[in-house]
């Protein structure tokens, strides 16, 4: 076991006020460490590795946050993982697209190496902690916060409270069913979203990159999400859908239109006609935040969800 618990040979540990954030995704591994005000000290990024040994993913990892943790004199508190799902019992991962790892003991190969207390998540749901905390959910307390970027994914706040679920993998907007007769996903249903509208979707389809879309797919993929959130708004009475990922980022305002003209076009109750959907406020520090978000919370230090916590500033945040 790597011990950075007891702080760097040579160098003179302080009182720590940060936690180790990991965030696992089908193109990229990214780490860093973070405060208790939500800003990376510090970060790192590596492709994450094709294929199926979950040894070589296992060991990108570890390469990544140990030359992180060794660039840093402050040893951290905890480590807080946002991975794709499914999660079984925020421990073992099972990503739909990383197949390397399916029932991969997570947390305990990483508490076993660096001694950490160790805290895993859904990516998404990591997200949603982090737009609340710092983002553009800043206040909010019935939102969804969701990814379309190579999968498409969600983390749910209602009533101010993230929502688990029985299993804890409650938010997974990527397989509501958009279209019955549609394309086979990987979940191994048919039509979901995340088969229909996702990067790696796009590419299929078009036989091209979602960097080259043409306007039209950039439309219909707007269309499709927004058909997705018109279920979601109308079930959970939202106020708010805050969207991050490459695909919906990458193709900006006319995915935005679309996706909140289709919401509209569906979903039309009374109390869902002010639902918004907007720009994750985070950007691409987003999923980092969210994984130290996740670790925060496991420490008890964020027994409160972020958006109920006071800022920086002692100032109680808008309701």
């Amino acid at each position: 076991m790597v011990d950075f618990g007891l702080g760097l040979v040579g160098r003179t540990r302080v009182t720590s006020s940060l936690c180790l954030a990991l965030d696992i995704g089908a193109t990229k591994l990214g780490a860093a460490l973070v405060d208790r005000r939500g800003d990376i000290r510090c970060s790192a990024k590596r492709h994450t590795p094709e294929g199926c040994d979950p040894e070589m993913l296992f060991s990108e990892v570890t390469n990544l946050l140990d030359g992180l943790l060794e660039s840093e004199v402050e040893s951290p508190l905890a480590l807080g993982v946002g991975s794709p799902g499914p999660v079984k019992d925020r421990s073992e991962v099972s990503p739909l697209n990383i197949p390397a790892w399916r029932g991969f003991p997570l947390r305990r190969r990483l508490e076993d190496r660096y001694g950490l207390a160790t805290f895993v998540e859904l990516d998404t749901k990591a997200l949603a902690l982090a737009e609340g905390w710092t983002g553009a959910a800043r206040g909010r307390r019935n939102y969804l916060a969701m990814v379309v970027s190579t999968g498409i994914g969600g983390g749910l706040v209602l009533d101010g409270r993230l929502v688990e679920g029985r299993t804890g993998n409650a938010g997974h907007v990527g397989h509501v069913v958009v279209c019955p007769e549609g394309r086979p996903c990987s979940c191994g249903g048919r039509g979901c979203l995340e088969a229909e509208a996702s990067g790696w979707a796009i590419a299929v389809i078009t036989g091209r990159p979602p960097r080259e879309a043409t306007s039209e797919v950039i439309e219909h993929t707007g269309q499709l999400v927004g058909q997705a959130l018109a279920s979601v708004a109308t079930l959970c009475d939202l106020d708010l859908v805050v969207v991050a990922g490459s695909v919906a980022l990458g193709f900006g305002a006319p995915f935005f239109r679309a996706a909140v003209s289709a919401l509209h076009d569906y979903a039309t109750q009374d109390y869902t006609r002010q639902t918004q959907v907007v720009p994750a406020g985070l950007g691409a520090r987003a999923p980092l935040v969210g994984a130290a978000a996740v670790a925060w919370r496991g420490l008890g230090e964020r027994e409160e969800t972020p958006w109920e916590a006071t800022t920086a500033d002692g100032c109680e945040p808008e309701r």
